[in-house]
């Protein structure tokens, strides 16, 4: 058995966390910034990192006392090294790094997303490869068949926005303040989803990817224009990314071929409308679905160690000069997507 320490702070949460390759998390500790970033009605990067640098240190000590273990129990680091906010980044991945050398400890330089992406295997032992997944988070939109660590086939991505920014947009655009996911969700539970005609981009289309970039903007103008309530068109916002989701999931699945499991991770796992309908489209292909916790599918440092833990069984250790990322497709070898904004 391992044991790994993982550090998470690619965005605007800092954590630090325990975890051994048996599934047993010994430890988790997060520090959030909403306070400091909600004047802004969103994450301010420059923010974000001097937080990070201030909380990262004491957090990871927290971490190693409430598990009762010490770096010498440590059998490696593990630290997120993009993609991400790059200052953010390179507060993490640089701590990392000097309680590597420090320790004399193996670094691990885990990608943000496949810490999403194995992140559901930390709480299923009995998910194995190869799986389908969806991967909605805040920065990114796609589908991908994970084949093992390291291993990923990019089926769809998203050409501009991804539908956790449009979720924060939309938030904004109604005041309800940051983070928006959650408070999108909440109002719209008050409202009716067919009140407000809103698009469904790249809805039928051959092409596989997403876009979220024109159902925002018709957002604004549906706000704009004064004849809807706010909880009708966040009904109706929350249903066309259902409908989007929906859409180009079936799309892959019929281009691709199912897999026994679909599996949804990333900060937008957490909605529940998401969810549901992520099981029915598993159960219309004889699927199992799979979705972590809900805390687990925000960001957090329990799935960076995992992915280390992951990494570490099967050899793959990084050099104490990996550079940070602010990019970092989980595919390289993926077709680039059009689009200006394409997240790889």
């Amino acid at each position: 058995m391992s044991l790994i320490l993982g550090i998470e702070s690619s965005c605007d949460e800092t954590a630090a966390a325990l975890v051994t390759s048996d599934r047993e998390i010994l430890a988790h500790k997060l520090a959030g910034q909403e306070a400091e970033h909600a004047p802004y009605g969103g994450v301010v990067p420059e923010i974000a990192a001097r937080a990070h640098a201030e909380i990262l240190t004491p957090l990871i000590a927290a971490a190693l006392d409430e598990a009762g273990k010490s770096l010498d129990d440590v059998d490696a680091i593990a630290a997120t090294a993009g993609p991400g906010l790059i200052g953010g980044v390179m507060v993490g991945l640089v701590t990392g790094k000097a309680l590597a050398m420090a320790a004399d400890k193996p670094l691990i330089a885990v990608n943000h997303l496949e810490g999403h992406a194995l992140s559901p295997r930390l709480v299923n032992p009995n998910l194995g490869f190869p799986y389908l997944l969806m991967l909605v988070s805040g920065g990114h939109c796609q589908i991908l068949r994970v084949k093992g660590p390291g291993e990923y086939r990019r089926l769809a991505t998203t050409i501009d926005d991804a539908a956790g920014e449009a979720f924060d947009k939309t938030a904004k655009i109604l005041g309800l303040g940051y983070p928006g996911g959650p408070k999108v969700q909440a109002l719209a539970e008050q409202g009716d989803a067919k009140a407000v005609p809103l698009p469904r981009p790249l809805l039928k289309s051959k092409e596989p990817h997403f876009s979220f970039a024109g159902l925002k903007s018709a957002v604004v103008r549906a706000y704009q224009n004064g004849a809807y309530r706010p909880e009708d068109i966040a009904a109706s916002f929350q249903q066309a990314v259902v409908d989007c989701l929906r859409d180009r999931l079936e799309k892959a699945i019929g281009d691709h071929g199912r897999c026994a499991n679909l599996v949804v991770a990333g900060g937008v796992a957490a909605n529940t409308p998401i969810r549901s309908m992520l099981e029915q489209v598993a159960g219309k292909h004889d699927m199992v679905f799979t979705a972590p916790p809900q805390w687990l599918c925000t960001d957090n440092a329990a799935m960076i160690a995992w992915a280390g833990a992951e990494r570490f069984a099967a050899g793959l250790t990084d050099s104490l000069d990996f550079v940070a990322r602010p990019r970092w497709p989980l595919d390289p070898t993926a077709e680039k997507a059009r689009g200006a904004g394409v997240k790889a």
